[in-house]
């Protein structure tokens, strides 16, 4: 009797303006016929504006509710904000799918700790353009973003060696980047 191998929970992480969302979208689309991928989109008590960030939207009621009745995968706190991701995340693990999520390095630890075989992928960007992106997000003003841009995003685990992407250049070579980082997890 076969056994299905372990799906993997890529946990992609980098500070604001890098590019996570623009770089998973793409690699979305990019493999949307290999089943051996799942993108999950995160839920956030914020708005929902797929320009910006892709999530769904929910009421921090609701969050509330759906977190004291377990229906999370991993929940997490940033930026004044309530995260989660859904609890197909589990679902699509069990079935060997290699699954995709936008995280904040806050949770990677307890991420590492209920999904051993999750992988790090830490996007970087150089720092102006990262401005840049943050300007035309519109969410901020000049003296926020100065802020953000200042402050030094959660140390990962020391243990924890990460799979770097700059995606200081165009989006078709960041996203080509991240889709063969992707698929060769896929091919273990």
């Amino acid at each position: 009797m076969n056994e299905r191998p372990p799906g993997v929970l890529v946990l992609v992480v980098g500070p604001s303006g890098v590019g996570k969302d623009t770089l998973i979208t793409g690699a979305r689309q990019a493999l949307d016929a290999d089943k051996r991928f799942s993108f999950v989109r995160r839920l956030v008590t914020r708005p929902t504006d797929i320009e910006l960030e892709d999530h769904l939207s929910i009421e921090p009621e609701e969050f509330a509710a759906a977190l004291a009745s377990g229906r999370f995968a991993l929940h997490w706190e940033a930026h004044g904000l309530n995260y989660a991701l859904p609890l197909g995340v589990d679902t699509d693990l069990a079935l060997g799918r290699i699954v995709v999520a936008n995280v904040s390095r806050h949770v990677v630890p307890i991420a590492l700790s209920k999904y051993p075989t999750s992988r790090v992928v830490l996007v970087s960007a150089e720092i102006s353009l990262r401005a840049e992106r943050l300007a035309k997000r519109g969410r901020e003003n000049r003296d926020q973003i100065a802020a953000r841009l200042a402050r030094e995003g959660a140390a990962l685990p020391a243990d924890v060696e990460p799979i770097l992407i700059d995606n200081s250049k165009s989006v078709g070579i960041g996203v080509t980047a991240f889709v063969l980082t992707l698929r060769a997890l896929a091919e273990g």
